[in-house]
C-alpha cells in the first residue's frame, strides 16, 4: 500500500498529536441524523439469580485536561475521582488515514496508548473504522469494496502484526454502528451495497486470524434502534465465528434533538433483546457508548436507574462505557451538574462493576469478569 512506511513515522506518536484530536471528534460527527426514541416501553425482565460482574469505563474527552485519554492518563485518574472509583475498560477511537494531508497518512497500531491502559489496570477498547478524516459520507477511496479488495491489505497486515507483537488481550470495537446512515462504512451510503459490510468485517478478521493477531477480541457494536428504522441487524452480523462480543451504542438525546425524554429501557430494550434473543444468544455484550443529556428531565436520575437496569435487566452486557465527552454540543459527561455526578458515583459503588484489576489479563478472547 503507497505511503503506508512513511504514515508509521508521521502518526507513531499520538500523545501530543493534534491531529489525532481532531480525528475522534471528527469520527463521531453527524449524530443529528439519528431517529427519534419512542417513549417508554416494557421493561426488560429482570435477570434471575445475583448480577453478573462487569467491566465498566468510559470515551474520556478532552475537557478535564486539555487532553484526551488514553493520550493524557491524568484524564483517567481525573474521571475515576469524580467517580470514585478506577475503571476497568477506556476506550479511544482512530480512522485508518488522515487525509488532511496529503498525500494520506495512515495510522499505526497505538502500543503507547495500549501500553498506558494496560498499566493503569483497565483493558483497552479501540473504536477503529475503515475511513479517512475529514470524515464525510462521501469517501469514494474508503469504501467498503476497496476493504475486501484487498487495497488496504499490505496496511492491515502490518497493524495486525504490530498489534499481535504487542500481544496484550484489548478489544476491537470494529466500524460501530453500522446499521445508521451517519458513517461512511455503513450499507447504502459511500457506493456501499448490501452484503458488503459482513465481508469487509470478515477480511479485516481473516487478515488478524492470519498473522497470529488473536489477543484482539472483535466486538460488533450497532445502534439501539427502538423503533425499528435502520437497517437489519441480522443481514448485518457478521456471525459468530467472527465475533467475540455484541454491543450496542445509545444516548438519550432529548431536548438535544427535539426527541422525548426516553428512559435506558424505552431505549435498548428491544434492540438487546433482537441481539440476545436470536441473532448471538451466546455472546457477551458490551455497551459501547452510552450517555443522557440535562435537558427535558433529571440526569442524575437516568443515570442511577440506568447503572441499576444494566446488571439486573441485562445479563448479557458485561460491559459498558459511559460516553464522557462533549460531542455535538450535547453535554454527555457526569460532571455537567453535582447531582449527575453523584448519581454516577453512587451507581458504580454496586461491586458488581468491577475496578482496574486486569494489567495481567492474558486470556484471549476476553472473557466476562468472573
Amino acid at each position: 500500500m503507497a505511503h503506508i512506511a512513511s504514515a508509521r513515522s508521521v502518526v507513531g506518536s499520538c500523545r501530543s498529536n493534534a491531529t489525532a484530536r481532531k480525528s475522534r471528534a471528527t469520527v463521531r460527527s453527524r449524530r443529528h441524523l439519528r431517529g427519534r426514541a419512542r417513549p417508554c416501553r416494557r421493561p426488560a425482565a429482570p435477570s434471575s439469580g445475583p448480577a453478573a460482574p462487569l467491566y465498566w469505563g468510559a470515551s474520556i474527552g478532552d475537557q478535564l485536561t486539555g487532553t484526551q485519554a488514553p493520550w493524557d492518563m491524568e484524564a483517567v485518574e481525573r474521571f475515576e475521582g469524580l467517580a470514585g472509583k478506577s475503571l476497568s475498560l477506556v476506550n479511544f477511537f482512530a480512522p485508518f488515514a488522515n487525509c488532511y494531508t496529503s498525500p494520506c497518512s495512515f495510522y499505526r497500531f497505538a502500543e503507547g496508548a495500549m501500553e498506558n491502559i494496560r498499566r493503569h489496570g483497565a483493558i483497552p477498547v479501540f473504536s477503529w473504522s475503515s475511513q479517512s478524516i475529514p470524515s464525510t459520507l462521501d469517501e469514494p477511496a474508503f469504501q467498503l469494496s476497496d476493504v475486501t479488495s484487498g487495497a488496504y491489505d499490505d496496511y492491515l497486515k502490518d497493524f495486525a502484526e504490530d498489534a499481535r507483537d504487542w500481544g496484550h488481550p484489548f478489544f476491537i470495537r470494529f466500524n460501530w454502528e453500522m446499521n445508521g446512515n451517519w458513517f461512511p462504512w455503513s450499507e447504502g451510503v459511500n457506493g456501499n451495497a448490501p452484503g458488503e459490510y459482513v465481508a469487509a468485517w470478515r477480511h479485516v478478521h481473516d487478515i488478524f486470524t492470519a498473522v497470529g493477531a488473536t489477543n484482539a477480541s472483535w466486538v460488533w457494536c450497532p445502534n439501539i434502534d427502538p423503533t425499528r428504522k435502520f437497517e437489519d441487524l441480522a443481514s448485518l452480523y457478521p456471525g459468530d465465528d467472527f465475533v467475540d462480543w455484541t454491543g450496542l451504542d445509545g444516548y438519550n438525546w432529548a431536548a438535544g434533538r427535539g426527541s422525548p425524554w426516553s428512559s435506558f429501557d424505552a431505549l435498548y430494550d428491544d434492540t438487546y433483546h433482537r441481539i440476545v434473543d436470536s441473532i448471538a444468544p451466546q455472546k457477551p455484550m458490551l455497551i459501547g457508548e452510552v450517555g443522557t443529556t440535562e435537558g427535558g428531565g433529571s440526569k442524575a436520575a437516568w443515570i442511577g436507574e440506568a447503572l441499576d437496569a444494566i446488571p439486573s435487566s441485562y445479563p448479557k452486557v458485561r460491559g459498558v462505557l459511559w460516553f464522557e465527552t462533549f460531542d455535538d454540543g450535547m453535554d454527555w459527561p457526569i460532571e455537567t451538574s453535582p447531582s449527575a455526578t453523584s448519581a454516577f458515583s453512587a451507581g458504580i459503588q454496586d461491586p458488581v462493576y468491577r475496578p482496574n484489576d486486569y494489567s495481567g489479563l492474558s486470556e484471549s478472547p476476553i472473557l466476562p469478569p468472573g
